[in-house]
């Protein structure tokens, strides 16, 4: 061996030697103690939790130190925790024992309420409560003991026969349960964004259902009356559905009978019905006046036995000429020449020539070829006036219902002459 060779082999041994003894100095800690850049810090529990000298301590499950040093008090416990230089926690922060895992491997974690200083320093003390402490093991078999023996055995063992019956001879049911829930989530996760999107939307779905509850509560509350009048009438309702065949095929077969003269009436009737609504104004003042002027028109008992209506029209207003060729344009009874046909009618107005419907109530023709009403007013019952529309004095034109003349008995015939006199 030459003498290079030992001087590379001893360096080879120093620098590994050294190595190995940092590494040891760092994992027991012996570096941070000496050069001083740990972070130690200290923290009060009731109980030890389990925690043990040298358990990890976290920072919302992240690690950051150890526990050093668990000092018994009579309170509970004191702490010595040595945190990782650099490490920023906030002062705040509640202080938790949890377990690793099912069978124990405690360690101290640190939640903070929010992430801000101040910060943790040298010195700084954490204080803990039973809040702060795992359920103890034996206290959680204590309590499942309990409740087990509370469970009615006979009870459970009939659930668990009915469990076996329910799952009997469903394992290929339950592997497409499976595989369609597998299938389900691949979707989803292939349509990341339209999946958040749906759960959005629901999210306002939700919301909105929420502000709708007492409508939603109401709906229910009418849906249930609904179903317990159709329950306490189950009788009627099977017979309605049961003759509800027998009667449509009655209908079908009198349908069919009346094919050929049933649409064309039901067409003339669509007919009638566009003139009906075209005219409404009018048949409402013509069914309000009727009466009243028929019932002011008996003449009493004649001869024959029967009662009479005597209509009489006024004819001292002279015929209406305004809106007609005058004389002058006649043509002659022996002109038997083409000519052009002239449009007349009376343009005069009340009281010539009350007829037709240009002088019925409103306008209710659609189309701008309708032509106008030349009265518009409408019979008022109340006042008994008819607006716009007077008598050949210039007077409103009033329609008054008759009284009741049976009040007076047998003297009623009577008011036929003493009526129209003390009226004046």
């Amino acid at each position: 061996m030459t003498r290079g060779v030992r001087i590379r082999l001893m360096a080879f041994v120093v620098l590994s030697a050294i190595g190995i003894t940092y590494i040891t100095a760092a994992y027991l800690g012996l570096v941070d103690k000496v050069t001083g850049r740990d972070v130690v810090v200290t923290a009060s529990l009731p109980g030890s939790g389990g925690l043990f000298e040298g358990s990890e301590v976290t920072y919302r499950g992240v690690k950051i130190g150890r526990v050093d040093k668990v000092v018994p008090t009579t309170e509970g416990i004191d702490l010595t925790l040595v945190l990782k230089p650099g490490t920023e926690l906030p002062l705040d922060s509640q202080i938790y024992v949890h377990n690793l895992s099912a069978v124990g491997e405690q360690y101290l974690d640190f939640e903070p309420v929010a992430e801000k200083a101040p910060y943790a320093a040298d010195g700084s003390h954490f204080e803990g409560d039973e809040d702060s402490l795992p359920v103890d093991e034996g206290d959680l078999l204590v309590d499942l003991n309990q409740f087990v023996q509370s469970v009615d055995k006979g009870s459970l063992q009939t659930v668990v026969e009915e469990l076996g019956l329910m799952f009997n001879d469903t394992g290929r049911d339950l592997q497409r349960l499976l595989d369609g829930g597998s299938a389900f989530i691949e979707e989803a996760h292939a349509h990341t964004d339209e999946t958040i999107a749906l759960l959005d939307n629901g999210l306002t779905v939700l919301r909105t259902q929420r502000g709708q509850k007492e409508n939603i509560r109401n709906f229910a509350a009418d849906l249930a009356t609904i179903t317990s009048t159709l329950r306490e009438n189950d009788g009627n309702l099977r017979t309605v559905l049961d003759d509800t065949p027998g009667a449509a095929r009655a209908l079908n077969g009198l349908l069919k009978d009346l094919e050929p003269t049933l649409p064309v009436l039901l067409s003339d009737l669509v007919s009638v019905g566009q003139v009906l609504v075209a005219e409404l104004d009018g048949l409402e003042q013509l069914l309000v006046t009727y009466p009243p002027l028929i019932a002011g028109g008996p003449t009493g008992s004649t001869a024959d036995g029967f009662g009479h209506v005597n209509l009489q029209f006024d004819y001292s207003v002279p015929p209406c000429t305004q809106g007609y060729l005058p004389p002058a344009k006649w043509r002659s009874t022996q002109d038997r020449t083409d000519a052009p046909a002239a449009d007349v009618s009376c343009t005069a107005g009340p009281p010539y020539a009350m007829r037709g419907s240009k002088y019925a109530p409103g306008n209710r023709r659609a189309g701008a070829a309708s032509p106008p009403r030349v009265y518009s007013g409408k019979y008022d019952p109340s006042t008994g006036e008819v607006p716009g529309l007077v008598d050949s004095t210039g007077a409103p034109v009033k329609l008054h219902a008759p009284e009741d003349l049976s009040v007076l008995g047998g003297d009623a015939w009577k008011w036929l002459l003493v009526g129209p006199v003390a009226s004046r």
